[in-house]
């Protein structure tokens, strides 16, 4: 999956916006690793944001607002827990370069977090690029039960009600499957991808803040 071609530190947003209209996106082989490099997978992980699928139990603790969901607060927050080390992930594949240049792409209006909180403590969320009518999931993180889970789908709400088309999470997982994510060869994928950039979604079509209420109902509308 490796582009070594393609291999070095440097990385720009321009870079970036480029590569994801192609299907690319970058990755280090570890946090002191100065390096970058691009990754095209053959299989991919993504679905129609119309085909999102949550169970009963998720959709309970939506409802019952247990977190206070925000968007775009602490992106840089976002981004450092998730490159964090635990038990079973010693390193990360965000580096200093990824760091710096996602925030960049974040103060230009192209990615964007989706965070819980609960007694004032940021204990999960996630981060992407948005562009056209596609959003690229990068990574997420917990730090209390189902707070990953939460925020995906507020996030999976909020696409939908900004007309978004794709959400693309990079690689195909079991925990993903329930959500309605699909593992497609990487033909499919670009087809998918192509479609989704010819629309312009709207990431602030709900407030920035938003109850689990308006969210399933932004979802079920529309499924």
């Amino acid at each position: 999956m490796h582009s070594d071609s393609a291999k070095g530190s440097a990385l720009s947003t321009d870079d970036l916006l480029k590569a994801y209209t192609l299907g690319y996106f970058p990755m280090s082989e570890g946090r002191n690793d100065p390096d970058v490099f691009w990754v095209l997978p053959e299989h991919r992980g993504a679905m129609p944001i119309r085909a999102f699928r949550m169970s009963r139990s998720i959709r309970k603790v939506v409802r019952q607002d247990l977190f206070e969901v925000r968007t775009d607060t602490n992106f840089r927050g976002v981004m450092m827990a998730c490159a964090e080390t635990h038990p079973g992930r010693e390193d990360t594949w965000i580096n200093e370069r990824i760091l710096e240049t996602y925030c960049e792409l974040f103060e230009m209006g192209f990615a964007h977090s989706v965070e819980t909180w609960l007694d004032g403590q940021m204990v999960g969320g996630l981060y992407g690029v948005s562009l056209g009518g596609a959003f690229f999931g990068e990574s997420m993180f917990s730090r209390a039960t189902n707070a990953s889970k939460v925020a995906l789908v507020h996030l999976a709400g909020r696409l939908i009600a900004g007309g978004y088309r794709l959400l693309d999470t990079q690689f195909y997982t079991e925990h993903l499957s329930q959500f309605g994510v699909e593992e497609i060869p990487k033909i499919t994928y670009q087809k998918w991808l192509d479609d989704a950039l010819s629309y312009r979604g709207n990431f602030y079509a709900l407030p920035q803040s938003t109850d689990g209420s308006t969210i399933l109902q932004s979802i079920t509308q529309t499924s």
